[in-house]
């Protein structure tokens, strides 16, 4: 064949860069596409055309592309083999429900339940008959980019939703290991509201059992806190000015809390010579550019106590610590010499409060309308969700398979609050990088995540929410951090299908959840150094760094930033202060997925529980990774988290 191949692009007027190489590639093609040679180069022609090439050589380096070029034509041609196909959906369930709780005689609620039952009996057999059968109405318009309104998802190399095998076969298609829990908390026995213990091993096989499984779900409230950057806000425009005062606010901050509390006394200079213990409060630095280490950590003092100057800080008296560069601490002990602060207590925690008084009410926004029915809305502090974090593709291509798999899951079994983490476009991706897209990265981001949810929302009916949370490695959005919330304009759905500033809080059935997609917890352990007290126990890394967050009450207490984060101290500062503890802290990261219940300590202060949760990447590499289910039942210790393999 790979004769037939090379004499086709001769005819076309194509000669061949890499010969053996290209011809290789193009035989694997028509494998796995079913393609004839002719088939093959007229498709390499639609690409050449679309791509601008010139030049008639056809190069390796092309390849790539022409294989992402394909995998789009072998997509959308199955998306119209599927487009005719009749679904249960959540409105057939709700019908049910509905006839089942009308007020009305019971053999004319006993004839409205059979007709019903036979109405959708009959729209699936028909469907099954037909080859044309017309699909579930939608208001949206097909295109080219646009997969036909169809609640079943897509399942690539696995089944499609009318049983026909699929014929396009990905690494990620082939997993073995599909929805097992690899981590699992549970401390409420029968969680309300319609969720059931979940069954993982039978969840992809579960799909026509959704009318028995699936009641209409009690929507939940969905309060805002807009403390953060506008969408189309001016970025980078800080000046040194702007960091110093930002770190001047953290230290005074802190002081004023420590103060306030009445177990600290005023805090005095530490550049001073004194044989007398005193309590200093600053911010740890480094004397150097290296990495931090005992030797070389430094307190810098606020303007105020000291002019901001710096003085070195001695470690070796204490049992136990944990300090990273732009940490903000309370320390007693002496200095005899006036350049060398021995340390013989470390504070690194202030007081917090669990109400958000400290929160402007009027940046709150509430999302439900005013008109909305109170029956409707769920009962209070009870909140189920799905937690998922980006790259919502694999790296082999841009068809978003895992995305597909995680809203089928949030079908069979439906969260009240879907919450998605970027990147949705990731920046990082090998095809974006290249720039060998077809589409621009708006596109991709309306086509292949939008479009996607729009349809689970219509599917799944008015009770659904989704929150989206967009990342500094988002290829569509402003590379700056604060991160305005994405502009996904979708009138009909504004209320449904919500984004959130990154960092950024809300309040779902007054449950406070708070999220920052910056990898901080990475960032900070490799910045941290620590000593574990001899006779004490070995302390939990993971817990102590997604700690570091709520005692220094921000979302990022690393300074100087990480090369890779583009922090602007002059575009709301504010957006980065975390003055409460929330009831979950969601911090997607790189280390491993967790979900722990951390507590909160200060001194005189009872302490506070607050549920931290690492969902971990949903594509990792050619393969899939993990999301978080999370059940909260009132209180941090009445949860049922499990963290599932997509």
């Amino acid at each position: 064949m790979k004769e037939e191949i090379k004499s086709e692009f001769r005819k076309s007027g194509f000669d061949l860069d890499e010969e053996e190489e290209i011809l290789n590639k193009c035989l694997t093609f028509c494998i796995n596409y079913s393609l004839s040679p002719s088939d093959l180069v007229s498709s390499w022609e639609v690409y050449y055309l679309n791509r601008l090439l010139k030049g008639s050589t056809v190069q390796n380096a092309e390849m790539d592309g022409f294989l992402l070029h394909l995998q789009n034509n072998k997509k959308e041609d199955v998306i119209m083999e599927e487009a005719g196909l009749h679904t249960y959906s959540i409105r057939d369930a709700e019908m049910y429900w509905l006839l089942l709780h009308i007020k009305i005689d019971c053999k004319l609620q006993w004839f409205l339940f059979i007709a019903v039952s036979c109405m959708i009996m009959f729209l699936s057999n028909d469907d099954e008959t037909k080859d044309n059968a017309p699909g579930t109405p939608t208001d949206h318009h097909q295109d080219l980019y646009s997969p036909a309104h169809d609640s079943t998802p897509l399942m690539y190399g696995s089944v499609l939703s009318s049983g026909k095998p699929s014929k396009l076969v990905t690494p990620f298609s082939k997993r073995t290991d599909r929805f097992a829990v690899k981590f699992s908390i549970n401390t409420i026995p029968d969680v309300e509201n319609g969720m059931q213990e979940p069954n993982h091993e039978n969840a992809e096989n579960d799909e026509d059992d959704v009318i028995k499984k699936v009641l209409p779900r009690k929507r939940c409230s969905l309060v805002v806190h807009g403390s953060g950057p506008k969408p189309g806000c001016r970025f980078m425009y800080d000046r040194t000015e702007d960091r110093l005062n930002a770190i001047e606010t953290r230290i005074r901050k802190h002081t004023r809390a420590l103060v306030a509390s009445g177990f600290y006394e005023e805090p005095t200079d530490p550049t001073i010579a004194s044989q007398r213990n005193i309590f200093s409060i600053g911010m740890i630095c480094c004397d150097g550019e290296g990495r931090l280490n005992e030797k070389s950590v430094m307190l810098q003092s606020s303007v105020e106590h000291s002019g901001g100057e710096c003085v070195r800080l001695d470690l070796g008296h204490l049992s136990h610590f944990s300090v990273f560069p732009g940490q903000v601490v309370g320390i007693g002990g002496h200095n005899p010499s006036g350049h060398c602060l021995v340390a013989s207590k470390l504070v690194d925690s202030i007081p917090i409060s669990v109400a958000d008084k400290d929160l402007n009410p009027a940046k709150k926004q509430a999302i439900d309308k005013e008109n909305q029915p109170t029956d409707l809305l769920c009962e209070q502090r009870e909140l189920s969700m799905i937690i998922a974090a980006g790259p919502f593709t694999t790296t082999d291509n841009l068809l978003f398979e895992p995305l597909v798999e995680l809203l089928a899951y949030a079908k069979r079994r439906p969260p009240q609050l879907l919450v998605l983490l970027g990147p949705f476009i990731d920046s990082e991706h090998p095809d974006i990088k290249k720039g060998i897209t077809e589409r621009s990265f708006d596109e991709l981001f309306r086509f292949e995540v939008l479009r996607k949810l729009e349809d689970y929302v219509e599917c799944m009916g008015s009770a659904a929410r989704v929150l989206l949370v967009p990342s500094i490695r988002d290829a569509n959005h402003d590379f700056v951090f604060p991160q305005p919330a994405l502009d996904i304009s979708l009138p009909d759905l504004k209320s449904q299908i919500v984004s959130l500033t990154n960092p950024g809080i809300f309040e779902a059935n007054e449950v406070k959840i708070g999220c920052c997609t910056v990898d901080i917890l990475k960032q900070v352990s490799g910045e941290e150094i620590s000593r574990t007290a001899a006779d004490g126990k070995p302390s939990d890394r993971l817990s102590r760094l997604a700690n570091h967050i709520l005692n220094q009450q921000s979302f990022y207490p690393l300074y100087p930033p990480a090369e890779s984060v583009p922090l602007d101290f002059s575009l709301a500062p504010e957006a980065l202060q975390l003055s409460l503890v929330p009831d979950v802290l969601i911090l997607p990261s790189d280390i491993k997925y967790f979900v722990k219940v951390l507590n909160s300590e200060s001194e005189g202060i009872s302490p506070m529980k607050c549920i931290a949760v690492n969902p971990g990447r949903l594509a990792k590499g050619e393969g899939g990774g993990t999301f978080v289910e999370l059940d909260f039942g009132g209180g941090p210790d009445k949860i049922n988290a499990s963290i599932v393999g997509i």
